[in-house]
């Protein structure tokens, strides 16, 4: 396409070369992010029985299928979207069923039949991931546009306050935390769900009162703090936050709720007080109920004093609950630069969680430093194609929703990532797309969804003909990334 003076014509048949090779170019990728996967489950089996394991080709087809079926629901009822964020998708989920998978085989070696650690999470996971592929099909098949999303904001909100609170007054009390609520055989993690409707709520929202929250009461040692009245709903989400925090003992989803709201406050309004005064609260309320809750003040003892753990009890000081953070760090130790390749890891020493939050530490052992940051960097990838998909959007309500999903992927990759590695206090949350939990597939692929939606509406009004008349436009090489033709 060429134009003259920053303008070029834009006209139905470029739209449907550049769709066209949008979508091509996620099936490739899409294709090779299989093939990875698949590699390293036939590599995982030959480490650890030095054979090809019997359920790869029932793995590959399962994954592709999945894969494919994902790919034609984008190519049709979304095909303006970003090529990039279903391959990502598809290659940590992957990556996740082959390290639970692998970690099963270790489990039921060093535990008896009779412990619940011996039993394989690799074909629940799966079923979840296909239970996920669903949900981000029937999303994008629903959700035609992202602006429906704000009719539904109050009552959205309404929702997740009752689903947030229910495990404090329903769940069960498992590993320290109220973060569950069990019916039957099933266990349910509302505050997965929770995170991206609050996101939604945080976006109408605060559409509509951006420029009331922006405007400035007072300077205090330089910088501009908002009026008290408009403090209000910060003052509410902290308070909820610390509720949370108190009742459920849940460190990780008190920290995404609180963090979101406040960078999605300064999207909206570009004043550092919000940030400031946001991290002032958060900083308190941890501190409170840190020195009142015995197993927050755990953790925050382990993380201080990981090693404690194998002093003779009379020396350990109070508080000292776990030896997982101190396994961790041994497994990113013995890793190296390379790792200790697919299978050859000791990384069940870390218990129960090896298979959660700190399905992390197999990366680290087993992949090394470099697998590590090449896994990191796909999490990178996703954060920056959502705030891409942010800066492309044209109203400002999908800009801050992109921007709080984004927001939630990254803070949540945070948390987990500086938990395992002892950087901050561990907080139980499930590294996304990788970890052992229904909860966490089924509302990570709805959040995946919701930003395949926000980017094909963005590069459908970038590119949209009026009528069937070819149109003067700015040239628009691809809205989403610019730089690439």
């Amino acid at each position: 396409m060429r134009g003259y003076g920053g303008y070029g014509r834009l006209d139905d048949r470029w739209v449907r070369r550049w769709t066209a090779r949008r979508r091509n170019t996620e099936l490739a990728l899409v294709l090779f992010a299989v093939a990875i996967a698949t590699g390293g489950h036939a590599a995982a089996g030959l480490a650890m029985e030095e054979r090809i394991p019997a359920g790869l080709p029932a793995y590959a087809a399962g994954l592709g299928a999945a894969a494919l079926v994902a790919h034609l629901a984008v190519r049709r009822f979304a095909r303006y979207a970003d090529p990039l964020f279903l391959p990502v998708t598809v290659l940590l989920v992957g990556l996740g069923l082959v390290l639970i998978d692998r970690l099963d085989h270790d489990y039921a070696r060093h535990h008896p039949p009779s412990d619940y650690q011996s039993l394989p999470l690799a074909p629940a996971q799966a079923t979840w991931a296909l239970i996920g592929v669903g949900v981000l099909i029937a999303t994008l098949v629903v959700v035609h546009h992202h602006r429906i999303l704000q009719r539904y904001v109050y009552s959205g909100m309404a929702v997740a306050m009752a689903l947030l609170m229910a495990p404090a007054l329903f769940g069960a009390d498992e590993f320290g935390a109220k973060r569950w609520i069990t019916v039957g055989s099933l266990s349910v993690q509302p505050g997965e769900f929770v995170k991206v409707m609050i996101v939604v709520f945080f976006a109408g929202y605060l559409t509509a009162t951006g420029d009331a929250l922006a405007l400035v009461g007072r300077r205090v040692l330089g910088l501009a703090l908002p009026r008290g009245r408009n403090a209000g709903p910060v003052l509410l989400v902290w308070a909820v936050s610390l509720v949370v925090l108190f009742y459920e003992r849940d460190l990780g989803t008190s920290l995404i709720f609180f963090g979101v709201f406040v960078v999605m406050l300064y999207i909206a309004t570009r004043r550092t007080g919000w940030v400031v005064l946001g991290a002032l609260m958060a900083v308190a309320g941890t501190v409170v109920v840190a020195t009142t809750q015995p197993h927050v003040k755990g953790r925050v003892q382990a993380w201080l004093d990981p090693m404690a753990i194998f002093l003779p009890p009379e020396q350990r000081p109070p508080g000292l609950i776990s030896d997982q953070l101190a396994q961790s760090l041994f497994s990113f130790g013995a890793g190296g630069l390379t790792g200790t390749g697919l299978g050859e890891g000791h990384s069940y020493q870390i218990g129960f969680a090896g298979r959660s939050d700190y399905i992390l530490a197999t990366v680290g052992e087993e992949l090394g430093l470099a697998g590590t940051t090449l896994v990191v960097l796909l999490y990178v990838l996703l954060i920056q194609r959502g705030f891409a998909a942010a800066l492309a959007a044209t109203d400002p309500f999908g800009k801050l929703l992109a921007a709080g999903l984004s927001t939630v992927v990254a803070l949540q990759v945070f948390i987990v990532g500086g938990g395992v590695t002892g950087l901050i206090p561990l907080t139980g949350k499930a590294l996304p797309f990788l970890a052992q939990g229904g909860s966490s597939m089924v509302a990570n692929c709805l959040l995946v969804a919701l930003l395949i939606r926000i980017s094909d509406s963005a590069g459908r009004a970038a590119t949209q003909p009026e009528g069937n008349a070819t149109i003067l436009t700015p040239v628009v090489r691809d809205p989403v990334r610019p730089e690439i033709l």
